[in-house]
């Protein structure tokens, strides 16, 4: 295996209670509430911008720097996954649709932003991580799959 991307929400640690929490928190501020946005984070982030709602990614990446560590949790099986697969050559990318302040906070919270290559936020983030790595990259979407498929990879 020369590559394997990878669902940061899925497989690393879900990024969107984090989101949701910072919707809730910023909607007077943004003069915007949470059911007024698309589900998909990256459409989402879109309408923010069309609204003008002014440093939203400033306002999140901060939020998320203050509460990761409520919302997110290293597990050392996956961390020891991502080891495995750095020293063993293979190419990790991460694809979400968290906006990028978000998604950064998160790999950096979760110990992989050094294991990780290449990242990929917004809508459709895996097909654009795809184009990068190779189509051949292995996709994982959950922590199973990804502990498991290091523990017996395919040949």
């Amino acid at each position: 295996m020369s590559a394997v991307a990878i669902d940061l929400d899925g497989a690393l640690g879900d990024t969107r209670p984090l989101w949701n929490a910072w919707l809730a928190s910023a909607a007077e501020v943004l003069e915007v509430t949470s059911d007024a946005l698309p589900a998909d984070r990256g459409e989402a982030a879109a309408e923010l911008d069309r609204l003008g709602a002014g440093n939203w990614p400033t306002l999140l990446g901060r939020f998320s720097e203050d509460r990761a560590a409520v919302y997110l949790h290293r597990e050392a099986p996956v961390s020891g996954a991502l080891r495995t697969l750095e020293a063993s050559g293979c190419s990790v990318g991460v694809f979400t649709d968290a906006p990028e302040a978000l998604a950064r906070v998160a790999l950096a919270h979760l110990g992989a932003t050094r294991r990780v290559a290449a990242l990929e936020i917004g809508s459709g983030a895996l097909e654009r991580l795809l184009e990068r790595l190779g189509r051949d990259a292995v996709v994982v979407r959950t922590r199973q799959e990804l502990t498991s498929y290091v523990a017996t990879p395919a040949s």
